[in-house]
């Protein structure tokens, strides 16, 4: 039996859930399945050469999380066109001895929105963060028809060239740069920075923009509940946690290192037993 040897790259991993994710649905699907978290902040090597490392290691593919998903670029063989068009990976298989570049993040993103917030107003919406994630989650929203995208991003260049990779794909007009004021008057906010998680407490904007006829959707998931969700329920927001995106990002890249369909629902199912609340709660 083929045992699969896969990997997580970022930094200040340790609280993440995708070993216990993947390793208990490849169990299911009767596969041999190791997966290893490889910690930049604790290993203290360079990502080229951890990156190097891992495929002198024979591992078969690796995720890659903040702050490596577009970092992670220049070190790679080949890009499918997905990853190319958004500038960002998540995950990374190793083919042939290439290291071939995929994005799962943009496909999970849509599927939780459209599972947890279904009826989500869909004019005008503002996302927070223009990285890796941001970049995932900027097409996944456009694709979903978001008539308005609204992008900001502390570094200024960083959302402006988000802006103009988004017009080339999606047409002129449907994505701008914005301040975070433009929370006040949008339908939805997205948030997609680091901020709120577990080793980057904090809200990513002032709390008073935010306002009850305002959905807010967190991509973090470490913790379920951020600050920032905290105070959008605080003042009647319907919310969405990171949880659903983590969970269908992960099946989409199981499937992508195994060649083997994995069930999705099951793994929300043992996301809700891990956490002890549904991966789409609201």
């Amino acid at each position: 039996m083929t045992t699969y040897q896969i990997g997580l790259i970022g930094s200040g991993i340790g609280p993440s859930l995708s070993p216990a994710l993947h390793e208990r649905e490849a169990a299911e699907l009767g596969l041999r399945y190791s997966y290893r978290l490889l910690d930049l902040d604790v290993i203290g090597l360079p990502l080229n050469e951890v990156l190097a490392q891992a495929r002198a290691e024979g591992f078969d593919g690796l995720n890659i999380t903040h702050p490596a998903k577009q970092a992670i670029l220049p070190h790679l063989d080949e890009l499918v066109p997905q990853a190319a068009a958004l500038g960002a990976v998540n995950t990374v298989v190793f083919e042939n001895g290439r290291a071939i570049g995929h994005n799962t993040d943009a496909t999970g993103f849509a599927r939780s929105l459209s599972r947890g917030l279904p009826d989500a107003g869909m004019r005008d919406v503002v996302l927070l963060g223009a990285g890796g994630a941001g970049a995932a989650v900027a097409h996944a929203l456009l694709s979903l028809g978001i008539e308005h995208l609204g992008v900001h991003d502390v570094d200024q260049e960083r959302a402006a060239k988000l802006v103009a990779a988004l017009e080339l794909s999606f047409g002129t007009g449907r994505a701008t740069t914005c301040a975070p004021e433009a929370v006040r008057t949008a339908d939805g906010l997205v948030h997609a920075t680091p901020t709120g998680m577990a080793a980057h407490p904090g809200l990513p904007l002032d709390e008073s923009l935010l306002r009850g006829e305002l959905w807010v959707a967190d991509i973090v998931y470490r913790p379920l509940e951020t600050a920032l969700l905290a105070a959008a329920r605080a003042r009647g927001c319907r919310v969405l946690h990171g949880g659903g995106m983590v969970v269908l990002q992960a099946a989409e890249s199981l499937r992508l290192f195994t060649g083997v369909e994995p069930d999705a629902d099951r793994m929300l199912a043992h996301f809700e037993e891990l956490e002890g609340e549904p991966a789409h709660a609201s």
